[in-house]
Parts: structure tokens; sequence; C-alpha cells
């Protein structure tokens, strides 16, 4: 069974209590791969979410909630630490390490007497052990995939201590890659049921990919709905928190590892009955940080003290009464993405940070002469001396890269219809080198399809985004801003390599490229 792309992340908000028996319970379900607006409360057509839903009409529903990074593993990171991916190390980045220095939320509310697991996807991929964890920074594992989540669930539930409060994480895999084709299609949707963003081309295979996403959207959903009556047959309901939202973007071109918005921006849907006003709506900005700074003040627990919460609890404002905007200061949110797959030369990332208002979205690439989505050609097969250097190689076919976009059968259709008058830019727009600046009007082009950074009307903007960002940047230690950052490229990747030309670009500048033992280590020898 596959996991969903929405995240479901049941919290209780209180006010700290003389005992753990009388603190409430956290219950964590994320998803992998779900773009707002994707949920039926959302107004999505495509979907039908009623979990989600009834999440939304008992609690609080967020239009404007974003994730740390487009990617899963730092993503992860960042909410587990609340702290930006730039401020945790190899955590920060896809599929390395996680510095055990760091300590997570689960692991602190474990200390503090709460019982702690979790099932299916939790910080993953990576390596956890590396640094000395026993289990992952989610916590115990409880069931298999094959036995399903909410089967993992029920387990914990049951070894669960009447007198504690329980703090539990359901990752779901749904809707990450790789889909049944014509799954939507079979389970009795229609092709003029998806929505098609335009960034992509209206045709029925894009719209066919797109309700097997769907399909796979509402497969998370009836976990989370088999779960909620898990929760409610225990009584427990009450007394918890119901977070769903997702780790990051849907798995198309130019949503998922992209920082525009159908790679960062998510639903999110959040209630807890005895303590939450119900059937609101609210608009202001939140980062998965404030939602980690959320769960310490709910259970009534410090945040680490050397290396703090980034983020801003909501306990407030979800106590209040109020809809639309409840914090007028929470006005801009932080999103950043180093590497995301062996998508380059020596495994090279695309660095980029990017500040999100209610009105703009402004983005900084700090390596603009690397292709975003990955370099177009890879070698099928490449051998090297002892020194490094290449000795055989055989290169794949021209556009039979771009690794930083999940294979799908939308990828493969803009490749295949690259040079067709109708449909080759989109194709650009997802894998084309881009600008170092880029700045988008969300409320008129929410595709981030109109770059505005070189619009001179908008140079006051764009300035004034920019100096805000640096200055989040520079205060959180970001050693892009700070020294370049060339540490970034010395984190292990512990999933597959793969092996690309060396671009022009380092072969006029050497030192640009940092030295990596480990990759030289893995390279195929002769």
């Amino acid at each position: 069974m596959k996991s969903f792309p929405f995240v479901t992340i049941f919290v209780l908000l209180t006010a700290p209590y003389a005992s753990a028996a009388d603190r409430p319970n956290i219950f964590i379900a994320i998803s992998d791969d779900v773009s707002f607006p994707h949920a039926s409360a959302h107004g999505s057509k495509m979907v039908s979410t009623p979990a989600f839903d009834r999440v939304a009409a008992d609690g609080v529903l967020f239009s404007n909630a974003f994730c740390p990074a487009p990617g899963c593993s730092p993503s992860r990171a960042a909410f587990l630490t609340g702290r930006h991916i730039w401020m945790i190390e190899e955590a920060g980045t896809h599929a390395s390490y996680f510095p055990a220095k760091y300590q997570t939320f689960p692991e602190a509310l474990q200390e503090s007497g709460y019982f702690v697991g979790a099932t299916g996807k939790a910080w993953s991929p990576g390596d956890y052990r590396h640094n000395g964890r026993e289990h992952n920074p989610a916590g115990k594992r409880y069931g298999e995939k094959k036995s399903g989540y909410v089967g993992g669930f029920k387990k914990f539930m049951n070894e669960r201590p009447k007198d504690r409060p329980f703090c539990f994480w359901f990752g779901s895999s749904d809707a990450h890659r790789s889909y049944k084709k014509g799954s939507g299609l079979a389970k009795g949707k229609a092709l003029d049921q998806a929505e098609v963003p335009k960034f992509l081309p209206d045709h029925p295979e894009i719209r066919s990919d797109l309700l097997d996403y769907a399909f796979e959207v509402e497969r998370f959903d009836d976990d989370c709905e088999q779960m909620l009556k898990v929760l409610e047959a225990a009584g427990e309901l009450d007394n918890t928190l119901v977070i769903i939202t997702s780790d990051n973007g849907m798995p198309f071109p130019r949503a998922k590892a992209n920082c525009y918005e159908y790679g960062i921006h998510m639903p999110l849907a959040l209630c807890w009955k005895d303590s939450v006003p119900s059937g609101r709506k609210l608009n202001d900005l939140v980062g998965f940080v404030d939602l980690t700074a959320t769960i310490y003040e709910a259970a009534g627990v410090d945040s680490p003290t050397e290396f703090p919460v980034v983020g801003r609890s909501l306990v407030a404002d979800l106590k209040s009464n109020k809809s639309g905007t409840a914090d007028p200061a929470r006005d801009a949110v932080y999103v950043g993405r180093e590497r995301h797959s062996s998508s380059r030369f020596n495994t090279l990332g695309y660095p980029q940070r990017a500040i999100r208002t209610q009105d703009y979205l402004y983005i900084y690439n700090f390596k603009s002469e690397r292709w975003p989505a990955g370099t177009p050609q890879k070698y099928g097969k490449a051998v090297y001396n002892d020194d490094g250097s290449l000795q055989s190689s055989r290169l794949g076919p021209k556009h039979g890269g771009y690794h930083d976009i999940d294979a799908c059968p939308s990828l493969t259709f803009l490749i295949e219809n690259r040079d067709d008058a109708d449909f080759g830019r989109y194709l650009g727009w997802s894998v084309d080198k881009r600008p170092t600046e880029e700045l988008f009007d969300i409320k008129a082009d929410s595709a981030c399809l109109h770059n505005l950074a070189a619009d001179p009307k908008m140079a006051a903007v764009k300035k004034r985004l920019n100096q805000r960002l640096m200055k989040e940047l520079t205060e959180t230690k970001d050693v892009r801003v700070l020294d370049g950052g060339d540490v970034w490229e010395t984190y292990p990747r512990i999933s597959s390599l793969r092996w690309f030309e060396t671009p022009d670009w380092t072969k006029q500048n050497p030192a640009a490229v940092p030295q990596q033992a480990w990759l030289d280590a893995r390279r195929p020898k002769k």
C-alpha cells in the first residue's frame, strides 16, 4: 500500500499540565508529494478528501501553509527540529545524515514522558544511525507497509500505557511515485475532472497522469479517516489536535523539487475539538517550523536551548475565535533547497532560498549556471581511473537526465513533444536554466510563469524582498550567504549516484567544485 502526499498531524494544544497523564496527545500523519489546493475543502474538484474536510470543518483551514523545502527528507527534518534547512547541516539536504545534536520534538516529548512511535515514512531517505540514533528521529517504528499504516497505528495504541500521553507520526508514501498508469480512470474518474496547472499542457496524457495522482491523494485521505476512527473509538479524538498537510509539492515537472508555488504551498487543516473553535479559515502565512513551536507549547515542553526552534507557536491563534487574519505579523515564510537527487556532475545540488509573502514569491538561485532540474544527459555507464579521471563512458539519450523531476508520463510527454509548436515551451519552463533572481506576483500568476525580477516597475519590490530574505539568512547563519556554502557539496548522499560529464564552468574554475572524497571513493574503477 502506498502513502499519500498529504501530511496529517494530530496534535493537542493546551497549556502545560502538572502531570504527564494530563497532557494532550500528539498524533502526526504526514503524506508525500501533495500540493495546495488538492483537498476538496480547499476547493479542488479533482479529489474527494472527507477526512481532511472533516478536520477543516471541526477546526481551522489554513490557506497559506508552506513546507520548509520542496523535497521530503529536508522538509521532514526541518519540521522535526523546528529549524530552517540551512540550520541543520546534513539533515538539510536530501538522503544524507541527521546529526544527533539537533533534537527532534518526538525525542524531546519522549524524554518528558510521552509514549512515542511512528509508522510508514518517517524521516527518510537518509541514515540516522550514522550519528548514533537507535530509532528514526520521528519515533520507534510500529507496523510495516505490507500490514497497512492503520494496522501500525492500532498496534501502537494497543501498547501505549493508559496513564501517558502519546505522540505518533504517520508518514504516508502517497502520493509519491511511481503510480499504476491509468489507476485514476480505472477508479471511475473522468478526464474532464483533472485540474491542469498552467505550467503543464492540457492534453489527455497529462490529465490521466493527474487523475492517477488524485487517486493517491484519496488513498492517503482514506488512511487518515480510519485513524480518526481509531482515535474516536479510543475516546481520544477530542483531546487530540489533528493536522493534515503535506511534506512537499506534487511529483510533476515544475512542482516538486522547485521553490515555486506548486512545490512549497501545502494543504493544511487542523482541529482540536475541546479547545479550538470550529469552522474557521485563516490566511496567515504559516511554516512547518511554526507547527513545531506549536507542538512544544501544547505539550508543555521547552524547546531545545542549544539549537532552538525558530518558528512561532500557533496556540494563541488556534484558541482565538478569529478568521481571516489572526496575526498580521505572520506576513512571510522562508523556504530553501539544496541537493534533491543525484542529478548533476559530482551530484551537486541546486541551491535556492525564497521568501513568500501574501502577494509575492521571491527566489534567489545561488548557482544559476547549473541545470535546475538536473543535467539533460548522463552517462549510461562511466568508469574512472584511480586518480579520479574518466577512463571510459557511454552517454545516454540527450534528454535522459532531468532527475530532479520524478520519472512520470508527464515528463515523458514533455520530452517527446519538445519540438511541437503547441507543447514545446512546457519542457523549457521545467528544465531550462534560470536567472539568479526570480519574482512572481502570486495572486496573478500562481503558476509562476512570468518572472518580474527584470521589470523596472518591480525594482522596489524586488529590493525589499531581497533585503528581507538576506537579513533572515544572515541572522540564521546560512553558510550560502556567509561563505558561499561549499560545505553543502561535501555532505554524502546515502542513496544511489549517477554520473555526468564535467561541465564547462567547472573546467574554467576548478576551485568552484569542492573536494568530495566520499564521492570519489564510490566512482566505478577500472
